[in-house]
């Protein structure tokens, strides 16, 4: 699945423009892109002539405001200039929010600054999805079982697997209910049953939901059936909770 990106600057006329052409050059295979102003204005001619003349398609570029987008599900929101950064605050959560600031060209009237802007976003552009390839290129869990029963040696974190098995989808703010935790302390548990493999997520609109890994071996999921059927007591507090929970995201997106 493709990572979703938006860049944002003032004017949406330079700087976050061709960011949104660099990086639909570079890994448009992996990366749905847009981006938008907090003031737009118009596509800056030069911004547009120096993505032709590195042979970059400028076709359907346009300055977009940042309202017309901000509701969507984006994964990462990228600030170009500090303004944008301190205007945007926290814009599209739970994007991962990036802020860069690049000095604007625009001020220059000088193809020569272009040139160097759009150089300078292509380096950071580069070193983004150099991260991000590495991150999604994880290897698959391997389920050495030294792994998985540590990543269950923890009452919040089996408890939490064990709820989810039994609701089959939870996101983190039902889970922060459930277990009456910081958000902070459960995310960091649920990532460390991800990363032993024990758990799938999924993104659905804002929020983002953790189940099973329906790759599990039949082994695993034999003990986790087993460890449900016979410490029920462990997920029977949880579920009071959360069948409590007035607003659960779940029926909202239903």
């Amino acid at each position: 699945m493709k990572r979703r990106v938006l860049f944002v600057c003032t004017a949406n006329s330079a700087r976050s423009l061709m960011a949104e052409a660099l990086l639909r050059d570079l890994a448009g295979d992996r990366f749905e892109v847009a981006s938008a102003g907090t003031e737009p204005a118009t596509p800056h001619p030069m911004a547009l002539q120096v993505l032709q003349d590195a042979g970059i398609a400028t076709e359907g570029l346009r300055s977009k405001r940042l309202a017309d987008l901000q509701d969507q599900p984006w994964d990462y929101v990228i600030t170009l200039c500090e303004k944008a950064a301190q205007e945007c605050g926290t814009v599209c959560q739970p994007a991962q929010q990036i802020a860069w600031d690049f000095p604007d060209p625009v001020p220059s009237a000088r193809l020569a600054t272009f040139v160097v802007t759009l150089k300078d976003i292509k380096e950071r552009l580069s070193l983004f999805t150099l991260v991000h390839q590495k991150t999604a290129g994880r290897q698959a869990a391997s389920f050495d079982p030294v792994i998985v029963f540590k990543a269950m040696a923890d009452e919040l974190r089996l408890s939490a697997l064990l709820l989810i098995k039994d609701q089959q989808q939870l996101c983190v703010c039902e889970l922060t209910e459930a277990f009456d935790a910081a958000q902070p302390k459960v995310s960091r548990h649920l990532a460390s049953l991800r990363d032993a493999g024990l758990l799938a997520t999924e993104r659905r609109g804002q929020w983002i939901y953790y189940s099973l890994n329906p790759e599990l071996p039949p082994w695993l999921a034999r003990v986790l059936d087993e460890t449900a059927r016979s410490n029920s007591e462990l997920i029977k507090q949880p579920l009071q909770r959360l069948d409590a929970m007035a607003n659960r995201p779940v029926l909202q997106c239903q």
